[in-house]
């Protein structure tokens, strides 16, 4: 009878090392992507109660969530502001390669002068690009007179955080990037920190861009929590798979080796009776003929 060590003595070859290997590093690689799903749910999560709530929040003065030369915090991202000024139709800027309605055209960004001589980015909107790519597309004057401005607060942009390229070499009046610190370089006032994205202004402009879509909030990373628990479902797959293999594996050496010598493997013809001749009868002695002669026992 085979011994327990004498069976899963196979656990030890080259093949089944090589096996082991595998799910010991399968294992850990599934729970850290696991956890780096979970880990972007909850930040996806946490992002979309923010934005969320911003959005729903009674509009404040955009002064009290910005300064001059300053920044947008990202708790603050999408908050409704207000803004009361005129508009410096002078400094107007074209922000290329945006695209909306599955179209590629630009904002229509222009200063908002307040009455304490500072100034607010404010992107008015989207106007589709021109018949061609050095072609200016038609763009909506700006209302002369004093308004108000309703809007979403959003941070300057940058590289890092739209990633899109920055490259000098354009076209006058066109940007690629709302970065309030290099536009905020041209002009003789200074600017709040980020720029306001349109909603509504009072009195309302006889014609305008076309306003900014209210950004898609989604799902809070419901496609996140399902993958992280896809992968740690992976691991009892890898453990169950491994076990399921070495039970096979013991199972045939077991079968192997309670089999007696000589007899036939399981599942193989079962044996019959012997072929070739059987025992010999004995010879029948022949009778005298009834002569008695010796030649007709010869015959």
């Amino acid at each position: 009878m085979p011994t327990l060590d004498d069976v899963y003595r196979f656990l030890l070859t080259p093949r089944w090392l090589a096996l082991h290997v595998v799910v010991l590093l399968v294992i850990p690689a599934f729970v850290l992507l696991g956890q780096w799903q979970f880990g972007r749910f909850e930040e996806r999560s946490t992002s979309s109660h923010r934005i969320t709530g911003n959005l729903q929040a009674a509009p404040v003065a955009v002064e009290e969530l910005t300064s001059p030369g300053g920044t947008v915090s990202t708790q603050d991202k999408y908050r409704t502001v207000l803004a009361k000024g005129r508009y410096d139709a002078s400094a107007q800027l074209l922000v290329r390669r945006r695209v909306q309605d599955k179209a590629v055209g630009f904002y229509v960004v222009t200063p908002l002068v307040t009455a304490n001589g500072t100034g607010v980015l404010v992107n008015r909107g989207w106007v589709k690009a021109g018949s061609t790519a050095d072609a200016l597309p038609e763009v909506p004057a700006p209302s002369s007179g004093e308004v108000t401005v309703t809007g979403r607060l959003r941070p300057s942009e940058t590289e890092e955080t739209s990633g899109i390229r920055d490259r000098a070499g354009l076209p006058a009046g066109q940007i690629l990037l709302i970065n309030t610190e290099a536009i905020g370089r041209r002009l003789p006032y200074k600017l709040l920190g980020g720029h306001v994205e349109l909603i509504e202004q009072s009195p309302a402009a006889a014609d305008a861009p076309a306003p900014v879509p209210t950004p898609d909030v989604g799902e809070g990373g419901g496609l996140n929590l399902a993958y992280g628990v896809q992968w740690w479902l992976f691991i009892g797959v890898a453990i169950g798979g491994w076990a399921l293999l070495i039970r096979r594996e013991a199972a045939d050496l077991r079968a192997a080796a309670s089999a007696a010598p000589g007899d036939p493997a399981p599942g193989g013809p079962e044996p019959g009776p012997r072929e070739g001749p059987g025992p010999r009868e004995p010879a029948t002695p022949e009778k005298p003929s009834a002569s008695g002669d010796p030649a007709d026992l010869r015959a």
